[in-house]
């Protein structure tokens, strides 16, 4: 959502690098191209107005002209500057300390309440919790079966006495839902109330009707992400006559240009508390204003690409092939797949590459990632017999082809995987002995200087070849001279130590 404004920030912010000092033109200039940046993705007016102008103040006072590297301490104003825009601190929800704790959803019809009370029904069910979907909206046709179907599919209970399709009287199935909850033992209510196209006083007086049996802890208001600056407008009509405890922000995976989540906090004065990325139950996230500003600069967000890994990868099993690499075992192709199905669960390669800081240069090649790779490299281990899963080097010809035919590939498919296998067993047999050597292409990604894609073929690329006369010759002119320089290639991976503890502990 925020690529365009990335993009705008980051060319800005690539002209001050160079410089030593800034002047006062430089800032105003850097500041122009902010007010540009932040106009382009549909922020509203007074937002911009306010942000340009903290921005230039604080550069231009002494804790930039007194910096070793002022560049980097403009950026670092720029960043404080939009977590506070985004609301400064993460917003937890409000638990009852008696009784089930009632969430009430609301919003306009089409923003996705059904869709999200499922997704937050499995991200509270995943934290211990026991929620139960209560069908409030009976106006919407088949809403009611709708949110049955999401709640099977997220695990969870759904309290649906009405058919809806404009039966039934909301305030008296929220009230009963609620009622069911304590009788049940389900420590969380989740209502799913009725939408409008547009905004109305119907809708207004039974939202405020819902509100008042239930009693709810938490008010949510869902909007859609793309509509840009009429969210802003929609959810100040929405705070001024119902009223409403923090936002949701859906369809956050869209290409719109982002101005909404970048005005709602400013100018409704309610942060946010939710974020869906996507149209699966588990594309949810709990909104942190310090992360999302981090991607916005193109900081990357290791955190959230840490705490994905954590809920995706079984502790016991990375145990346990952490163990074999410790010990010199062989790395198998049953480790292969088990590894690949882990990185599945954490969603999109192609979005769990941007979590990384500096991949908004590489977008072009993100774009490229086939994320059904995954699926046909499965398929092709999975055709194999157990006893060629642990040792690929009986795959002769026939055996190749027996595979290639029982998984829907080519032979050509089956023979890039084992050289990519080849070069992932041997990179764990070095991580074993305590060293990092450059990291082969994965499933599904394109070929970025790491080698191992389809086109390498295990060859040597031409540009890290010896020039001809120069055998044994480095490359490294530090080196040649004898003044202890490495060859370290600027495309191999970073070495393990500059990488955070947590992530550290999980490459290991």
């Amino acid at each position: 959502m925020f690529a365009t404004l990335s993009d705008r920030l980051g060319v800005t912010f690539k002209g001050l690098r160079g410089k030593g000092r800034l002047s006062e033109s430089d800032i105003d200039a850097t500041v122009r191209e902010i007010r540009t940046a932040l106009l382009e993705a549909d922020v509203a007016l007074p937002v911009v107005q306010t942000f340009c102008a903290d921005v230039k103040v604080r550069a231009l006072s002494a804790e930039v002209s007194g910096a070793l590297n002022p560049a980097q301490q403009v950026i670092k104003i720029v960043n404080e500057e939009l977590i506070g825009i985004l609301g400064g601190e993460t917003r937890p929800l409000v638990f009852a300390k008696n009784g089930p704790t009632v969430i009430l959803l609301t919003g306009l019809q089409g923003a996705g309440k059904t869709t999200l009370a499922g997704k937050l029904a499995r991200h509270l069910a995943a934290q211990g919790h026991t929620p139960v979907l209560v069908a409030a909206d009976l106006q919407r046709p088949n809403a009611v079966d709708q949110l049955r179907v999401v709640g099977e599919r997220a695990g969870v209970p759904t309290f649906a006495p009405e058919p809806g399709n404009g039966v039934g009287d909301p305030v008296a199935v929220a009230r009963a839902g609620k009622q069911f909850a304590i009788d049940k033992l389900h420590d969380v209510v989740i209502v799913d109330s009725a939408g409008r196209l547009a905004i109305d006083s119907e809708l207004m007086a039974e939202l405020a009707s819902v509100r008042d049996a239930v009693q709810p802890e938490n008010v949510l208001f869902v909007v859609d992400a793309m509509i840009g600056q009429d969210a802003v407008n929609t959810a100040l009509e929405f705070e001024r006559q119902v009223g409403f405890d923090a936002v949701v922000l859906t369809k956050l995976d869209g290409d719109a240009r982002g101005g909404a989540a970048l005005s709602i906090v400013s100018v409704v004065g309610r942060p946010i508390m939710f974020g869906s990325t996507g149209e699966k139950l588990e594309d949810f996230e709990v909104f942190h204003p310090d992360r999302m500003a981090s991607r916005i600069l193109d900081m990357g967000d290791l955190m959230s690409l840490i705490e994905s890994a954590e809920r995706a990868f079984d502790a016991e099993s990375a145990e346990r092939l952490s163990q074999k690499v410790a010990d010199g075992e062989d790395f198998t192709l049953d480790d292969f797949l088990e590894q690949m199905q882990a990185v599945k669960k954490m969603g999109s390669i192609g979005k769990l590459m941007g979590m990384l800081p500096g991949m908004g240069e590489m977008k072009a090649q993100l774009d490229q990632v086939d994320e059904r790779e995954l699926d046909r490299v499965a398929a092709i281990i999975q055709s194999m017999t157990p006893a060629e899963r642990n040792d690929p080097k009986i795959l002769n010809g026939s055996r190749r082809a027996r595979i290639a035919a029982g998984s829907g590939s080519k032979v050509s498919d089956v023979n890039g995987l084992i050289e990519r296998f080849a070069q992932a067993q041997k990179m764990m047999k070095q991580m074993g002995k305590g060293g990092m050597p450059g990291m082969p292409g994965a499933p599904g990604m394109p070929d970025m200087g790491m080698g191992g894609g389809k086109k390498s073929k295990g060859k040597q690329p031409k540009s890290q070849k010896p020039a001809k006369g120069a055998k044994g010759r480095s490359g490294n002119p530090a080196k040649r001279a004898g003044l202890g320089g490495t060859d370290q290639d600027s495309s191999a991976p970073p070495d393990l130590g500059s990488l955070p503890p947590e992530l550290k502990k999980l490459l290991q």
